[in-house]
């Protein structure tokens, strides 16, 4: 059996959800014991978002400009605008924020991602995983992406949301999503 077939995510932890105007803000923090330039890398590299990340991306996210984002299992592809590449500390692009910080020989991971609040709590069920994958994959010990309809499926994912919905104080949505009923 390999390391995936044997993955399941821990408690859901390290997230809060702010609203901030009229958006909702999902914030979680990770503390990983890699340097913030392993991390950076990891967060701004094509062939390293490839392996852990939501989403394939057509260029480097290192730097200001814009580059296509195709989302893991869908055929939804956004053009995201990088607006600010400050290696190895902060980078933005759309609706996504990561703040990198030195921290105890390694990096204190924050992502402030600004999400739909009835899918708030799938948002930090994907991202936990998600990070889970890319500790693995930094550590050199890599498990493959999981994301999508694939972290759907994933043992425990069913608990996160639910751990996550918990914490915020909403509902998790309902799927499969029903179709919108004619009146």
């Amino acid at each position: 059996m390999t390391d995936r077939a044997l993955y399941i995510p821990g408690p859901a932890s390290g997230a809060e959800v702010r609203k901030i105007g009229e958006k909702w803000t999902l914030i979680l923090v990770r503390e990983m014991r890699h340097s913030p330039e392993k991390v950076w890398q990891a967060l701004t590299d094509p062939a390293h978002l490839r392996e852990w990340a939501p989403f394939e991306v057509d260029g480097n996210l290192a730097a200001a400009g814009t580059v296509k984002l195709t989302w893991t299992g869908t055929s939804q592809v956004t053009e995201a605008r990088v607006t600010r590449a400050e290696a190895p500390r902060v980078l933005e692009y759309d609706d996504i924020r990561w703040e990198l910080e030195a921290f105890g020989g390694g990096t204190r991971l924050m992502l402030w991602h600004n999400i739909d609040r009835r899918f708030i709590s799938w948002g930090a069920a994907g991202w936990h995983i998600c990070f889970d994958v890319l500790d693995r994959l930094l550590s050199g010990t890599p498990i493959g992406r999981i994301a999508g309809g694939e972290a759907m499926k994933c043992g425990g994912w069913q608990r996160l949301v639910g751990e996550y919905a918990q914490q915020f104080g909403t509902e998790p949505p309902n799927w499969p999503a029903k179709p919108a009923q004619n009146s």
